[in-house]
């Protein structure tokens, strides 16, 4: 990445994405044109215009703070949380080391080989449903919601004004009369 911006020159990145031995898309003679052109941005350019916005973006990808919320606290497995010796019992030296070994490194490398193969798949269909149900819940619940407040609004005040001619004066009645009894507990 740095080899490209070396000195304060830019350099014109040029990628050609057409196949020289297609003759249906060039004529014969003419060389393939350019089909896409980028100039690269210097690193100053790019932190002057990234807004502080785009630093705590939830889709930039965080490389160093995997779990930032602290989702999974409970997977903080270590050997000393899984296999303990009490005093009384306890194998040769050896055997504690290599095992501690071998569990370090076939938990790390085994969530790696199940990662490599599953984390990209998942990751594409954890997009998708959350895709559809953002696009169901803004498109489809949001405004059903709206409509059935905006229709019901008339059902809202009458129901308050029920709570407020009926319902209150009676519980306010049902709780001053109850307010002169008093309980005493005593030991006999």
């Amino acid at each position: 990445m740095d080899a490209t911006r070396k000195g304060d020159d830019l350099e014109e990145v040029e990628i050609d994405l057409g196949e020289p031995n297609d003759p249906g898309e060039f004529d014969i003679g003419d060389e393939a044109q350019r089909l896409w052109k980028a100039v690269p941005i210097l690193e100053e350019e790019e932190d002057i215009h990234t807004s502080a916005m785009v630093e705590i973006s939830d889709t930039k990808p965080l490389i160093d703070v995997r779990d930032p919320r602290g989702i999974n606290d409970c997977l903080k497995v270590t050997f000393e949380d899984v296999i303990a010796e009490p005093v009384s019992v306890r194998s040769g030296d050896r055997v504690w080391i290599w095992s501690h070994a071998l569990f370090e490194v076939s938990r790390v490398w085994i969530y790696r080989i199940i990662t490599a193969v599953l984390a990209i798949p998942l990751s594409v269909a954890s997009g998708i449903l959350f895709a559809i149900l953002s696009c169901f819940h803004i498109w489809m619940v949001g405004p059903c919601v709206q409509a059935i407040v905006i229709s019901t609004s008339w059902l809202q005040r009458t129901w308050s004004v029920l709570l407020d001619l009926i319902v209150r004066p009676l519980f306010l009645s049902v709780s001053r009369c109850c307010r002169g009894f008093s309980i005493h507990l005593a030991e006999e």
